[in-house]
């Protein structure tokens, strides 16, 4: 269990997270959803102690995580935005070397690299160095270097970031079999579709401050699960109901070039960005 209380990160003047507060349970899949500069990363980045925070603490199943604190630390695993592998190494290489910066025995890397790497779909591409590997494949290599650790929670910062349609869904049913084995995420994401089709709850933040927190479902329900799409001159106007026939009704009425279908989450974040998430 993660738990952020009064979580604050200040860069001089500028407050990047500014008391963030949220509870994420053992085997969650969770979201950290904002636009930028909204402090997602700040925040991953002080979950991993990279960045130690202005006020406020975070625990780890009750204990408080800082540097010092080594069985927390070694709980957590992250996998940053960017390719933090060496281009001149191969998919074998960049897991040994993961290993012995963890003091595990190069049997059991050897090993738990075989069942990673297969795991992933990756063992036919392991003699192969990180220079010829397509972006989907790095993705999915930094995720088995990740769980090399046997890590009890997984922190993803954009981890789909720069991916085509098809490389995204796979790591989606990657991340899915990840999360079936009792292991929680925290995920940042851009693609709210990822975040809807993933995450059991989300959080919807801006300018470091927390604006919403349920399961997407809940999110789309409360804003109305039929949306109704007009074509104006100024764009496309879109209105919610949370009754079918209320949507259906308004939709005979607003003329041919009007269409119905179903709210999506992207739906809520962009309603509460023009809202609430305002800069």
């Amino acid at each position: 269990m993660i738990e952020l209380h009064g979580l604050t990160k200040r860069f001089g003047s500028f407050t990047a997270v500014d008391g963030l507060s949220l509870r994420i349970e053992t085997g969650e899949f969770f979201g950290l959803l904002g636009p930028n500069g909204a402090g997602k990363t700040t925040t991953i980045s002080m979950l991993s102690t990279v960045l130690l925070p202005s006020s406020g603490e975070i625990r780890i199943d009750g204990k408080l995580l800082d540097r010092k604190a080594a069985a927390e630390k070694r709980k957590l695993s992250v996998i940053t935005q960017e390719y933090s592998m060496r281009q001149d190494m191969t998919m074998d290489e960049v897991m040994e070397y993961q290993g012995r910066l963890y003091f595990i025995p190069r049997k059991t890397i050897r090993e738990r690299s075989e069942a990673l790497l297969e795991f992933a779909g990756l063992r036919e591409y392991r003699a192969r160095t990180v220079r010829h590997l397509s972006g989907g494949m790095k993705r999915k290599l930094m995720i088995c270097r990740a769980l090399l650790i046997e890590p009890e929670i997984l922190l993803l910062d954009e981890p789909t970031a720069g991916m085509d349609a098809l490389s995204r869904r796979q790591m989606w049913n990657l991340l899915r079999r990840v999360n079936g084995r009792e292991m929680t995420i925290l995920l940042t994401t851009h693609y709210m579709e990822e975040a809807q089709a993933l995450c059991d709850r989300v959080a919807l933040v801006n300018q470091g401050r927390l604006q919403k927190l349920d399961s997407p479902a809940a999110l789309i329900a409360e804003l109305g699960a039929f949306a109704v799409d007009e074509n104006g001159v100024t764009g496309v106007n879109t209105r919610f109901f949370h009754d079918r026939a209320d949507a259906i009704a308004y939709l005979g009425e607003a003329g041919s070039q009007a269409s119905l279908r179903a709210t999506t989450l992207e739906d809520v974040f962009v309603d509460c960005a023009g809202r609430k998430l305002s800069p």
